[in-house]
């Protein structure tokens, strides 16, 4: 194995795995260093011990070099392997087989760690047909929510990538605040001219039910808004987070009632809704998005984790908007605003 490609491989699986970012970080650092240092400059410094003389290698990198050099699989990476093999899979591989995108992730452009163009050729290795990029909306301002003018920039990076990357499809987006009020975050200038737009709560999750209840509502009732993120806004894991606490019924009422979709949140920490939740939107028959929520590109992998979970219930690929073909998934989001 060549010695860039493990640094990469590690660098997706630990992604995968949830590893810090800082883990992750390190070992894209040395594969950016490799692959612009000549190969025959590495072999040079690996024969005489003196990788670590780089700037950006350290120990565990020189070592993932030197056993790659040597023409075997580095010993980091076949543990990592290991590690992650049945990461996600299991029990909702027939779901998962039906989902052709991912709605809700995370570029460089907010809080992710790749540019928009990684997580699109990442996409397209696992399988997807399209994604779309939602980056998060002002008020989130320690994830670098975008303000206008920089959403306005990216929608015209993404118009150029999209005519490389043909037939693969970046969707415009954003993950945009649902305010206290209900009001969505964003100008509705800007909203109308997405594709997808995923509304969640990220501030005062411990509002009461009855104005919690009415705040969603009345972001749900927004024509734009077309997914309600981690509806309950839960962590369990480290420290944890309690749900936000709200009438379920009447939520997952309104989405019913003016077709939108309640998102199924892969991310480990989250899993959100919970699974008293999620047979409620399965019983009342309300559309769902199975999403990432990816803010790495190995964590694009992670849809095994809500498809699992969607396999326990009734819920099918014509109620799945990312199981449908984008023309078909376009329809609907734009039905919402007619």
């Amino acid at each position: 194995m060549e010695p860039l490609l493990a640094l990469e491989r590690i660098a997706y699986l630990l992604e995968l795995r949830g590893d810090p970012r800082y883990k992750v970080e390190a070992f894209r650092r040395a594969a950016d260093l490799v692959a612009t240092t000549p190969e025959d400059t590495i072999a040079t410094l690996a024969a005489h011990g003196r990788l670590r003389e780089l700037s950006g290698i350290g120990d565990t990198t020189a070592r993932v070099i030197d056993e790659a050099l040597a023409g075997g699989t580095p010993s980091y990476l076949e543990r990592l392997e290991q590690d992650t093999e049945t990461a996600g899979a299991g029990a909702g591989d027939g779901v998962r087989a039906w989902l052709r995108g991912d709605l809700h992730l995370h570029t460089k452009w907010s809080d992710g760690g790749a540019e928009i163009e990684a997580m699109a050729r990442t996409a397209m290795e696992l399988g997807h047909e399209y994604l779309a990029v939602t980056d998060h909306s002002p008020q989130l301002k320690v994830a670098r929510g975008l303000e206008p003018e920089r959403l306005r920039e990216q929608l015209d990076l993404i118009d150029r990538l999209n005519e490389q990357l043909a037939p693969f499809r970046i969707l415009t987006g954003i993950e945009v605040d649902i305010l206290d009020n209900g009001v969505l975050d964003q100008e509705d200038e800007l909203l109308a001219r997405l594709d997808v737009v995923v509304a969640s709560i990220h501030s005062a999750l411990r509002m009461d039910e009855k104005p919690m209840t009415v705040r969603m509502i009345t972001a749900i009732a927004n024509p734009h808004m077309d997914i309600l993120g981690h509806c309950t806004g839960r962590l369990i894991k480290g420290r944890g987070r309690k749900e936000s606490t709200f009438d379920a019924e009447l939520v997952f009422a309104a989405c019913r009632e003016l077709d939108k979709a309640v998102e199924v949140n892969c991310r480990p920490e989250r899993l959100d809704p919970p699974r008293r939740l999620l047979d409620l939107v399965d019983t009342m028959g309300v559309k769902v998005a199975i999403d990432t929520d990816a803010h790495a590109r190995g964590q694009l992998a992670w849809h095994g984790y809500g498809c699992a979970r969607v396999a326990d219930t009734e819920i099918g690929p014509d109620r799945i908007v990312n199981a449908w073909p984008v023309d078909d998934l376009l329809t609907w989001t734009r039905a919402h605003a007619a």
